[in-house]
């Protein structure tokens, strides 16, 4: 194993994922830490898949130190902890606690915070990060339901959620390549600083980093940086085709689930709803009790198979942020996601046993409880559908999924994930 990924969502395992096999790097994703007895996955990188985004701290640490051990045992020696491209984290974290606690565990006194992922629009300049050329805190980001990002300064950021003091190498300095970050970060080093943002602005640069990188026993970011670190990584090329064919889909029956609030997935949804059957969630019949939530799920079941006939039925959640603050108002923030998330567990079990075998899915969130109500262990990499969303096959299931991050995708993402094999 060249390279241990610890993700804190399985779309964002997915999308590191994807990356690392466009470089030509063979890659497994996990679900959550394999047991001891589990197979030793055959693969250049393995990405363990966790739910710790938007979980208690205590929690997040516990897994992530967890799967950072699992890692060590398999001989693993570069370490990636993998986050959102918009650093989506709270006052609390957590994003600095867990890096903190990886630090502590793998014994390194220095790492680095890239999120930047330009080919999505997310760039980081001066320590600040963009999002379509927004400021963090101004992007739709700043509505977002679970962690609401109310500040555009990684290092503040960094250091509102953690001890570690964080310091900038700044987009002159990457431009100048990679010995000038080395010799930057040795320089913060000295400076009694433990961490650093690095600033990004395009691909070269995350390229730059994966050289400057390289050695390095943790580093933390978004996806991009994954395709800077693999291609620094590999010591000969690899077949990529190869390695996508494992991932590839087949042509089984399809359906499309939606969970993700975000401003893009409200525009696919609202591109989709145009050609094909729809279904929107009723959160009132998810809140009741499990009971009425299971009948419920037994009528919407039926509801896709019926409309399954011509184009992939949509069952969605995905409200406007309006819609979604009355939800939230009437029957609380957590309550109405705790409720959404066990709907789609329950509705994802229903459907694969009514001969559903493709999944297309948007939000980390709802995309962790279909592939945990599908019993899914890991998957292989196939083709990218977009930028940081590859099709991908399950390792011990007959059953393919395309898992979207909310904001990934272009407007007719939906449609276009039907027709890429």
């Amino acid at each position: 194993m060249i390279l241990g990924v610890i993700a804190d969502d399985f779309t964002g395992g997915t999308d590191i994922a994807s990356f690392l096999v466009k470089e030509g790097m063979s890659t497994i994703q996990l679900i959550g830490v394999p047991e001891a007895s589990d197979p030793t996955p055959d693969a250049d990188a393995v990405v363990i898949s966790l739910k710790s985004r938007s979980c208690p701290k205590e929690e997040a640490i516990k897994d992530s130190v967890a799967a950072a051990r699992y890692l060590k045992s398999q001989g693993c020696k570069n370490f990636f902890f993998k986050y959102c491209s918009t650093f989506d984290s709270t006052e609390e974290g957590n994003i600095g606690p867990v890096t903190e606690a990886l630090m502590k565990e793998l014994n390194t006194d220095f790492t680095i915070f890239s999120p930047a992922l330009p080919v999505n629009g997310r760039e980081l300049f001066n320590g600040y990060l963009f999002v379509k050329g927004l400021p963090l805190h101004e992007s739709p980001m700043k509505n977002h339901p679970v962690n609401p990002m109310h500040d555009s300064n990684v290092m503040r950021l960094v250091e509102m959620q953690s001890s570690i003091k964080c310091g900038l190498v700044n987009d002159k300095t990457v431009k100048t390549g990679s010995k000038a970050i080395l010799d930057a970060m040795a320089k913060l080093k000295n400076e009694g600083y433990n961490g650093a943002v690095i600033d990004a602005i395009d691909d070269a640069d995350l390229y730059t980093q994966g050289e400057a990188f390289k050695d390095m026993i943790l580093v933390t970011g978004g996806s991009g940086l994954g395709m800077g670190l693999a291609k620094a990584l590999l010591t000969s090329s690899q077949d990529v085709k190869e390695a996508q064919n494992k991932g590839r889909p087949n042509y089984e029956k399809t359906i499309v689930l939606s969970g993700s609030c975000s401003a893009m997935t409200n525009a696919q949804v609202a591109k989709y709803k145009e050609s094909a059957p729809s279904f929107v969630v009723d959160i009132e019949k998810c809140v009741i009790s499990d009971e009425k939530t299971d009948e419920y799920a037994n009528e919407v079941c039926k509801w896709a198979v019926e409309n399954s006939k011509e184009k992939a039925p949509l069952i969605y959640a995905t409200a406007n942020p309006e819609a979604l603050a009355k939800i939230q108002k009437e029957y609380g923030a957590k309550a109405s996601s705790l409720a959404i998330e066990n709907f789609f567990y329950k509705l994802s079990a229903k459907l694969k046993e009514a001969g559903f075998k493709k999944f297309i899915i948007a939000g980390g969130e709802t995309s962790g409880q279909v592939t945990k109500a599908l019993k899914v262990k890991g998957f292989y990499i196939g083709p990218t559908i977009a930028p940081g969303v590859p099709w991908v096959k399950a390792v011990n299931e007959d059953i393919s999924l395309a898992l979207k991050s909310g904001n990934f995708g272009e407007i007719d993402f939906f449609n276009q994930a039907q027709g890429k094999f």
